[in-house]
């Protein structure tokens, strides 16, 4: 689901100027944050990002460059403090502790090593 025009207007001036320090011109930030949003939502890997949000890699590597360097830390609490002040706030959250553990024989081991309680 793309952004909405009132979300990118909270996020736009949050993010860093489209110049890179060296090379060419980056990807517009919203179609950037756009895949990101898809890639995430559908939980597909990044080769299948649709042709539309461009090259995955130029996607992934701006996600990683902006986690590196503070950028989504930086949205996330201004954004925090945008709705918190507003009154706009509303948690929603889903935790998965799911602990799967498989038997020693699963993993490979001779049987003569296993012991059975």
């Amino acid at each position: 689901m793309p952004l909405t025009d009132a979300q990118w207007a909270r996020i736009e001036p949050l993010l860093p100027d489209r110049t890179p320090k060296r090379g060419g011109r980056w990807r517009d930030h919203r179609q950037v944050i756009d895949a990101i949003a898809w890639k995430f939502q559908t939980g597909s890997q990044w080769v299948h990002l649709p042709a539309e949000y461009g090259s995955w890699k130029g996607v992934y590597t701006r996600l990683r460059n902006w986690a590196i360097d503070g950028t989504w830390e930086r949205v996330f609490t201004a954004l925090l403090a945008q709705v918190g002040t507003e009154g706009d706030l509303d948690w929603v959250v889903s935790v998965d502790s799911t602990i799967v553990r498989a038997h020693q024989n699963a993993a490979g081991a001779r049987q003569e090593e296993c012991v059975t309680v």
